[in-house]
Parts: structure tokens; sequence; C-alpha cells
């Protein structure tokens, strides 16, 4: 039996226990209590931006909006990122303006001028776009997005959805703008920007010297204009009316990365770089093989690369981080599938033949005609692959035509492919016409024999050279005195377009250097005559400029040019 003294013990000994129990317990919910808003916080930022960018709420179900007052539609098609991008410092083109939604400016009362800027033609044409607002708060901010009334009680109901949200979701999408373009993109400071361009991989020193020389070109342009604003005040005054204050006095930095080795080490490599000096932005870059790990490494750290020098980009239509000049070879193979379907009726039900060679050019071109032509709805084509380092005779061409009589003969191959061409026979079973890659051809394009000239069909997806002679002047001020022959025409056209891009873009930007407002501006500019191509077009999230490609034929003569038989065949 236990004495008083050792039930007392026991009970002590309980309570000790329970308290440290307690104790446990409540340290570890401090934890979680301390650890618990960071997730949250990081999901709740996720949430917003779906909301913002893709219109769904955090229920996964479509918001539900309304336009002109009561038309109800899904917010899937009328999203916050279409008018205000991804940046949320809104949109403005052609005199019609979206305004900012990031925190930073929605919190502070709106003038009908940018303090410090009042003098600044651009800026003043900006701000004077907008009306004048006081701040908004958190719920006056719900209010305009579930009502469509603005702080001052004015309706935006025309111009603007409203959005069906409960409280609880609108607590969320507001949380997202408060963090949206809210503190300037790494490798800006007050008196520069920092940009890279990558070179991958075994890439011929002359082509990357056709890239450098026109981006180092407008560097160091900017860089003098930066040094005369600060030394100059004429020149401080008319950069301060004509570019603004916040671009005038910044120089620019162009630091070249190197990926050695093999692609699958060029992440680490990338890694690298960016932690020992981080950019603004990548311009342009080059390689001779796959930019898939630079593209990856863009998106995956929310880094623009403006036109990469690639002739397989990565097909996205959902990656953000890297605009590209064109889709690359395979968009001459789709160009020649539409083409082909423009005048389908000429040989409608007769065999239509693609040849390809077994080489990484020869599938793009093949991938990219199949996606166009499977699109069409019309029968598939007859597919023949050629081996890699085997040729194509004139005699294994003709028993090709003679089995299987095709209206249409399509080749994806080198200039290998004329000395096939070179005894075709013109019979009842002849192709109507051949169609064949421009560029897979290279020099062989200009050796046509006449007598193949009005067969064969060529897709090429720049401007005609006797066109595009205009721009020399422009590409011989860049290189500075070396003569045009000694580089690669375009790369270094290429080049120069990024240079240009580059500067109107930052222009543009009004000093707000946020690298998702940097490709929304690029976004927003109107189609420009360019080098090398017939046409860039820009437009919210597009990621491929140049969408388009002529079908042409080499004119009779010995100097011959090429004739177009098409309009510009557009993706």
């Amino acid at each position: 039996m236990k004495t008083m003294r050792e039930e007392r013990k026991n009970g002590m000994r309980r309570w000790a226990l329970l308290v440290m129990l307690l104790l446990s317990f409540l340290a570890t919910g401090a934890i979680a209590a301390q650890a618990e808003p960071e997730l949250a916080t990081a999901e709740r930022l996720r949430l917003g931006q779906r909301m913002y960018q893709e219109g769904i709420l955090p229920s996964g179900e479509p918001m539900q909006a309304y336009v002109n007052g009561d038309v109800p539609v899904q917010g899937t098609s009328f999203t916050c990122v279409s008018c205000h991008l991804h940046s949320g410092i809104g949109s403005f083109e052609a005199n019609i303006a979206a305004s900012p939604v990031n925190g930073r400016i929605l919190f502070q009362p709106r003038k009908p001028y940018i303090k410090g800027f009042e003098y600044v033609p651009a800026y003043h044409k900006y701000a004077s776009h907008f009306p004048e607002r006081p701040a908004y708060t958190d719920d006056t901010l719900a209010e305009l997005i579930t009502a469509g009334i603005d702080p001052t009680g004015r309706s935006v109901v025309k111009v603007m959805p409203r959005y069906d949200i409960n409280d609880d979701d609108i607590a969320i999408l507001i949380d997202y703008l408060k963090s949206l373009s809210d503190q300037l993109s790494p490798g800006v400071s007050d008196t520069e920007i920092k940009f890279a361009t990558v070179i991958a991989g075994e890439v011929p020193e002359a082509s990357v010297e056709a890239m450098i020389t026109p981006l180092q070109f407008h560097i160091s342009r900017k860089n003098s204009l930066a040094l005369a604003y600060k030394n100059h005040p004429r020149m401080a005054r008319m950069a301060y009316n004509m570019i603004g204050p916040e671009i005038a006095g910044k120089t620019f930095t162009l630091s070249r990365w190197l990926l050695k080795g093999a692609p699958d080490t060029w992440r680490a490599q990338l890694e690298e770089y960016y932690r020992a000096e981080p950019v603004f932005a990548l311009l342009g870059g080059i390689t001779d093989g796959d930019w898939e790990p630079v593209h990856r490494f863009c998106e995956d750290n929310r880094i623009p690369d403006l036109f990469p020098i690639v002739d397989y980009p990565v097909i996205s239509s959902s990656d953000w981080y890297t605009l590209y000049f064109s889709r690359g070879i395979r968009q001459e193979g789709e160009a020649g599938a539409r083409y082909l379907h423009s005048m389908y009726e000429l040989f409608a039900g007769q065999p239509l033949v693609q040849i390809t060679r077994d080489s990484r050019r020869g599938h793009a071109l093949a991938d990219g005609f199949h996606e166009s032509w499977g699109n069409t709805g019309h029968p598939a084509v007859i597919d023949i692959i050629l081996k890699e380092g085997e040729p194509l005779t004139p005699e294994q061409l003709q028993q090709i035509i003679s089995e299987h009589k095709p209206a249409v003969l399509v080749i994806w191959d080198d200039e290998a492919l004329l000395a096939a061409m070179d005894g075709l026979t013109v019979s009842k079973d002849s192709p109507k016409f051949i169609l064949a890659s421009g560029t897979y051809m290279g020099e062989g394009l200009w050796k046509i024999p006449e007598q193949l000239r009005d067969m064969l069909f060529v897709t090429y997806p720049y401007r005609l050279p006797q066109d595009e002679v205009r721009f020399d002047p422009t590409i011989k001020s860049v290189l500075q005195g070396k003569p045009l022959d000694t580089t690669d025409p375009r790369i270094i056209r290429q080049a120069c377009i990024i240079g240009e891009v580059l500067d109107d873009a930052l222009v543009k930007m009004r000093g707000e250097f946020y690298r998702d407002y940097f490709f929304d501006t690029i976004g927003m500019m109107a189609d420009a005559s360019f080098p090398l191509y017939e046409r860039l077009s820009f437009g919210h999230g597009q990621r491929y400029a140049s969408k388009g490609c002529y079908i042409v034929q080499l004119g009779k003569g010995v100097k011959p040019q090429l004739e177009r038989l098409s309009e510009w065949v557009t993706h």
C-alpha cells in the first residue's frame, strides 16, 4: 500500500510530465506557426498569380466575369494579364491605355504627371492618359475588382470587366498585386544596367564576332551618351527631353558567358556565371547546337533572353522568357505546307511525296511540314527517308517518281539534290513542281541549272537580297570600316536588330526596369522595318517575331535574282 508521500511524489511526477508534454506541444506549435506563414505566403502568391494570369480561382474553377456591365463571361477569356501584362505596369498602345495594377503604383495617389519628369515629353504623354485618383486601399481595390468602381466613385465597367470573387479570394489576388513589380530587377543600379550574351559550344570565331560587333556598337554608343550627359549640360538637356534621366545617365555592360563541354553541363556553368554577376537580361546568344539548356535556365530564373541566334529554337506556347527571331528551320517546312494548301485544287487526289535527309535540319523541315499539313485535313504525305551520307541519285529519284507518281515532290536536302535532278526526264508521271529549302541548299540556291528553275520552288525565310541592299549603309556604320563581305551577313543583321530593339525598349520603359516589363514593352512595339526579315511583328505573349516565309524561284540569266511566287506566307 502506497504512503501519502509516495502518492504525492507520483502526482508531482505526473504533473511534471504533463507540463513537459504541454511545453513540447506549445514549442512545436510555435515552430509550426512560424513556418506556416512563409509556406502560406508562397502558396498565396502562386494562387494569386494563377488568378491574374489564367483567370483560375484557388478552387480550380474559372473566375466569373461580367463585361459591358452585365454580360457574363468566363474570366479565363478576360484575364488581368491580357491588358495589364505580366509586369502589371499596364499597356499603352495606339493611345489606348490600361493602367498599372502593381501594388507600388496602386497604393500611391495618381497625378496627371510623374513627379520629377513633368517636362519629359514621353513621360508626360503617358501620365496624361490616366485621371487623378487617391491611393487605393485593400477595400477600395476590392470594390474596383468586384463592382467596377474606383476610389473617386467613377465607374470603369465600360473598359474593365468586373469579377464575381469572394472576400478570401479577393485578398489572395490583392496580395499578389502588392508583390507584382515591387522591386527593380537584378542587374540594375542607379548608375548601370548589366547584360550578358551566351556563346554555347564550339561556335566559329567569325560567327561570334558577327554577333558581338553590333551588340558592342550599341553598348558603346549608349555609354558615350551617358558620359556626355554627365559632362556636357547641353547634351544633358537634350537627353533629358528625348529619353528621360532614368536611362540617359546609365552605362551598360555586356559580359560574355562562354559555355564549354557537353550541353548537360551548361546549366551549372550558367548558374555559376549568374551567381558571380547577376544581369538584367541576356542579349542574343549563339550556338550551333541545342539552345534548350539556356532557354530553360532563363525560364527558371525569369531572365529575359532577347533574340538568341539559333536554328532550332525551343517551340513552346507557354514559356515566356526567351524571344526568338522565328520558329527556326521548321518554319520553312510549315510555310511550304501552307503554300501547297493554298493551291491544293491543282493536284487534289494525287500523291504528295516528301523526301527527307536523315539529319537534324531535314527532320526539322519535315516536322514543320507535317504539323501544318496535318492541320489542313488533306491526305497524309508519303515519306521517304534518306540516310545520312547516302546520296540521292538521279536513278533513285526517277524510281521514286515512277513508283508513286507524285503531283508534288518535297525534298529536304542540301545542294546535292541538284545533281539528282539533273537527269530528270519530263513525262506524264513527272511532278508538277518540286519544293526545297533555300537555307538547306545554301549557296546551291544560286547554282540551280536554268532548265530546272521553272520546276524548283524554294522556301526563303528572309527579305529578298535585291530588296535588302537598302539596309547596307546601316550595317556598314555598325562595322565601322570593316568590309561587309568579311562577316556573316545573316548573323550581323540579326545582331543589329537586337541592338535596335534593346534601345527602343529601354527608352519606352520610362525607368520601370522590371524584367517582365522589358518583354511587355517589346510586345507593345509597332511593327518596324528591320534588316533581314520582311516583317518582324510583336504582340503580347508572342515569342516568335518573324512568322513568315517566301516561296521563290531563281530567275533566268547568268546573274539571276530570286523571284517571289508568293506573298509573305505567315504562320
